[in-house]
């Protein structure tokens, strides 16, 4: 990656009449979240963990429902901050070339650094809230994160005693219906799709950047490792996106 590839993405995106964002857990590694699929991933490390993280194994298995709560309770995405990768998305917008940022993460910290909520499409959900299973109740995660750490291990729903999840799309769960239609649509009507900090391999959402490219946008990659993506974007960069990304916001 050289000067020249930052100030050309920098130029691509002041031309652009509409930016679509798309973010996975790699601009969270920062703030000290651990991606999944790189080297030193969750799933990486542990592919059991990958292939219990269904909803069908959560429903049927109580010892796992338990040992998600205890992690949930203890996850660092609790206290974890936004960092300077999130913070320069936030100023993207200010400067008016971020229409829609569609993010893999659960973690809620592109709310956190200031983007507007309405340009967010939380498309896997977010760990911030707690939904039941049965019924529509919703709500604060931390009302039931209290009950688990006062010994409550498999927490049910209040209202009407079915089970309770994060509000996160699992393995097995259809995305929102809305949500996918609204990401697609913003790749669509994209002239410039940035990917950042993202495998591109976890459809539907990976197809985003195939959108994209059919209807004539540009895709830039700013990822840590090779995507199957990379032979048809117009630029690929390597570098800390933390380090990289804000000195090309700087530019626009």
């Amino acid at each position: 990656m050289s000067d020249a590839d930052i100030d050309a993405v920098a130029s691509w995106l002041r031309e652009a009449g509409s930016v679509a964002v798309l973010t996975g857990a790699g601009i969270s590694t920062e703030s000290g979240i651990p991606d999944f699929r790189g080297p030193d991933g969750v799933w990486t490390k542990n592919p059991a963990a990958e292939r219990t993280a269904t909803i069908q194994h959560y429903v049927a298995n109580r010892d796992h429902r338990v040992r998600s709560w205890a992690n949930r309770a203890e996850s660092p995405m609790h206290t974890a901050e936004p960092n300077a990768g999130h913070f320069a998305l936030t100023a993207l917008e200010g400067k008016g070339k971020l229409d829609t940022l569609v993010t893999q993460n659960i973690d809620g910290l592109h709310h956190t650094a200031g983007t507007s909520p309405e340009r967010i499409v939380e498309i896997h959900g977010t760990l911030r809230d707690y939904a039941c299973l049965e019924c529509s109740d919703r709500g604060p995660i931390e009302v039931v994160l209290e009950r688990v750490r006062e010994g409550d291990e498999d927490p049910h729903c209040r209202s009407c005693g079915g089970l309770l999840k994060s509000a996160t799309i699992s393995f097995g769960q259809a995305l929102i219906a809305e949500d996918l239609e609204r990401a697609q649509l913003a790749a669509a009507n994209s002239d410039l799709f940035l990917a950042i900090g993202t495998s591109l391999t976890v459809y539907p959402v990976a197809a985003l950047p195939e959108i994209a490219l059919q209807c004539g946008a540009r895709l830039v990659i700013l990822n840590a490792q090779e995507t199957p993506y990379d032979p048809a974007a117009s630029a690929i960069l390597r570098g800390g996106i933390g380090e990289v990304l804000p000195r090309i916001v700087e530019l626009v």
